[in-house]
């Protein structure tokens, strides 16, 4: 049976789910996005990608094209229609489909566009990558200013991607002034002294539901945290390093552009911060 996707108020098979070639998402990427995690058949900190969608939407000057609880309905009746036990809600809102093209944004009576689906997942918290960790590469940042915004502008990320993908690596992350800013689809973090380091909330990251979690989490066990840059030097000379995003949790990272990090393995700073965030992700989702 086809997945069953969401499309402006119509649950449809993925083979009938059409949008106009006039929506601003596909001509301007005029368009935001959230993915929220499901563990066990339910959603993972809903109500925090709630709040960064408001913003998201806010920010571009973008009508909410539902209220919230039926938003969570949403999500929730695409769960139990794909049977998703583990996997992945991806939610999109675009500013929707003037008349034609046009830069100047349309009437706020258009409607935006709200398209959703699922990804299944099977033992997404079980990852491998997990216990071995996962190798980097840096590049230089060449996005739009504007990253606290959770638009769909991804080209430069899925082209970072490719290059550590060249390079033998899984992921990139992305340096500018000679700071790392994150990851192509995750925040990072290195551990120096005991004490985990990241960059500070500005508009140069997008501001992670995970990231945010996990953080409060590493405080209430009593781990040190600073907000700050880092270069890669300091990252490739680091205990540990470690990325986060809804998708990988907390995902240990063993190698910066060709050289270990720590012992070349996962460090036991991650590994507790994985374990604690899916233990409270778990008891609190919904």
């Amino acid at each position: 049976m086809s997945r069953i996707v969401y499309v402006n108020g119509d649950y449809l098979p993925e083979e009938e789910a059409r949008v106009s070639v006039f929506d601003r998402g596909f001509l301007f990427a005029d368009g935001v996005y959230e993915v929220t995690s499901v563990l066990g058949g339910k959603l993972i900190d809903f109500d925090g990608h709630a709040a960064r969608l408001q913003r998201s939407l806010d920010e571009l000057d973008m009508r909410r094209p539902v209220e919230m609880e039926e938003l969570l309905a949403i999500h929730r009746e695409l769960v139990a229609r794909n049977d998703i036990v583990d996997g992945l809600v991806y939610l999109q809102v675009t500013r929707g489909a003037a008349a034609d093209r046009d830069f100047a944004y349309p009437d706020q009576e258009v409607a935006p566009t709200l398209v959703l689906f699922t990804q299944s997942k099977p033992g997404l918290a079980d990852s491998p990558a997990a216990k071995v960790g996962i190798k980097v590469i840096s590049i230089a940042d060449e996005r739009w200013g504007r990253r606290d915004i959770k638009t769909v502008q991804l080209l430069y990320p899925s082209m970072g991607k490719m290059m550590a993908k060249a390079a033998g690596a899984d992921d990139a992350w992305m340096v500018e002034d000679g700071s790392v800013t994150e990851g192509t689809s995750n925040n990072a973090y290195i551990v120096k002294g005991g004490k985990i380091m990241t960059r500070g909330l500005s508009n140069d990251i997008l501001h992670g539901i995970t990231r945010a979690a996990v953080l409060r989490l590493a405080r209430e066990a009593q781990m040190e945290v600073e907000e700050r840059p880092f270069t890669i030097d300091e990252a490739q000379a680091a205990e540990e390093a470690f990325v986060t995003s809804a998708s990988t949790f907390v995902m240990p990272v063993v190698e910066i552009d060709g050289a270990p990090v720590g012992n070349g393995a996962p460090g036991p700073v991650a590994a507790r911060l994985r374990e604690i965030y899916l233990e409270e992700s778990r008891k609190a989702a919904i």
